[in-house]
């Protein structure tokens, strides 16, 4: 009964492929949240395919309906020991984006996992199925080695993450009781880079909106009316340029932060954002001048443009369009006022000559930014584990670039919340030919082991006077 018992069954478990075997089963439910036609499947995913393997580890679930009409369902599951242990709230969703299934390469499927070297193809494979499978079966291979893991459990799994997580809020302050507990510590999201494990504190925020530039209903022969008739693809452009330099400088200077904080600067000094092949090339002209690669995407606030659309761009024709919209997306660190942005850009907008620009939120919910302080004791104690499991010191980012329900366990149930990913930002996540690599999830079967057997040991830093007694 020993720490590396442990991670050598954890080992044996991906090199057998019983992990793949795992997440081709997942993979294949088509638990598309965006498609209201697939609410089946993700029912079927927790009740036929998570419920029965937590089972299988002594765990109790219940399927609860979703507040909010026509989302999915979660599940709550636990496995408690004893009282007096440390509990551990952990986390997943079963839903993936669209499947997208005309746009994979060929030979490849978005609901078949499929294997070239050491990639493994599959929509979900990398978010989220394939993170919340190693989890769970990394934990099962650690209660086999120690006959008991010496901690309790909260499991809370929800099916609309990709729609951003509509009633989770709701669920986790109406279940703030049942899901109380110590530490947060889940999966989701990339790496710093394929080779290095990584560990973040939060995630930065996501608010979408859109902003639409309507003259006239139809369009007019650009012969007969050009030059009489405002362009309004023109103007939102002039518009955008407004917010955004040519240099990716936000000139919207409400919307950003005042500063980055020093804990969060010295954190990111050890942190160099190097893309590996596969990954696209950093343009280093590109965004707040005088930050480096990390604080830009990890410290800053951006805006971006997702699309933009005048006319008809598929078959154009010789005539001004009416209307033009562009969605757009504010992504911002903790300290942001969310509910600051839309009037920031109003007042921008309007101070530049361009009122008749009209702005919505895209989605009536945004995704909040946390981060937990990087000298938090359970961040200690998670960094120290991945080393020693791995002999490589862990990247350790104050918060994600990209944006996860994290609010729910920071705020809302009050937790220090430790994320540990087990993919890398090449995966192709919300596109065609999504992958995870199989040295990232064997290695991240040896990462969550040594995790969970340290969690039942008794140095950790949750409630010491408990654990005395």
């Amino acid at each position: 009964m020993t720490r590396e018992s442990a991670i050598s069954k954890a080992t044996v478990y991906y090199d057998e492929g019983r992990l793949l075997e795992d997440i081709k089963r997942r993979v294949a439910i088509r638990s598309e949240s965006q498609i209201p036609a697939s609410r089946a499947h993700l029912t079927t995913y927790l009740s036929e395919e998570i419920a029965p393997a937590l089972a299988s580890m002594g765990f109790t679930s219940e399927l609860i309906d979703n507040p909010v009409e026509g989302a999915g369902p979660m599940l709550i599951a636990e496995r408690i020991e004893d009282e007096h242990l440390p509990t551990v709230l952990t986390y997943g969703h079963g839903d993936v984006i669209r499947g997208l299934e005309e746009q994979w390469r060929s030979g490849l499927s978005p609901w078949d996992l499929v294997q070239e070297g050491d990639r493994y193809y599959g929509r979900g494979a990398a978010d989220n199925k394939g993170q919340h499978s190693i989890n769970m079966a990394a934990m099962a291979s650690v209660l086999q080695a120690r006959g008991r893991l010496g901690f309790n459990v909260k499991v809370l799994m929800e099916t609309g993450e990709e729609l951003g997580s509509p009633g989770l809020r709701a669920v986790c302050e109406r279940e703030r009781e049942r899901l109380k507990a110590d530490v947060f510590i889940a999966s989701d999201g990339p790496r710093l880079n394929a080779k290095r494990p990584t560990l973040f504190l939060g995630s930065r925020g996501a608010l979408n909106v859109t902003l639409t530039v309507r003259f006239r209903e139809g369009a007019n022969h650009s012969g007969n009316w050009g030059g009489l008739l405002a362009n309004p693809g023109i103007v939102l452009a002039h518009a955008l340029a407004s917010i955004v330099s040519p240099e990716g400088k936000v000139l919207a200077r409400e919307i950003l932060p005042q500063s980055i904080a020093d804990s969060v600067r010295k954190a990111l000094q050890d942190c160099p954002v190097e893309p590996i092949e596969g990954e696209p090339s950093v343009d280093d002209w590109w965004g707040e001048p005088g930050l480096s690669r990390a604080e830009k995407v990890f410290g800053w606030n951006t805006f971006e443009v997702l699309a933009f659309r005048t006319g008809n761009p598929d078959n154009p024709v010789n005539a001004i369009p009416g209307h033009a919209v562009a969605n757009c997306q504010i992504r911002f660190v903790a300290g942001t006022d969310p509910e600051a942005l839309v009037p920031a850009l109003r007042r921008h907008l309007d101070a530049q000559g361009f009122p008749m620009v009209q702005l919505a939120l895209s989605r009536k919910s945004f995704m909040a930014a946390t981060r937990l302080d990087p000298a938090n004791p359970w961040v200690r104690w998670a960094a120290q584990s991945i080393e020693r499991s791995t002999g490589i010191r862990p990247a350790v980012l104050p918060n994600l670039g990209g944006s996860l329900p994290n609010e729910c366990f920071a705020d809302v149930l009050g937790l220090p919340t430790l994320w540990v990913p087990h993919s890398y930002a090449g995966c192709s996540q919300h596109a065609p030919d999504e992958h995870v690599l199989g040295s990232i999830l064997r290695e991240g079967m040896q990462i969550m082991a040594g995790l969970f057997w340290d969690l039942g040991e008794k140095d950790t830093p949750a409630r010491p006077s408990a654990r005395a007694a």
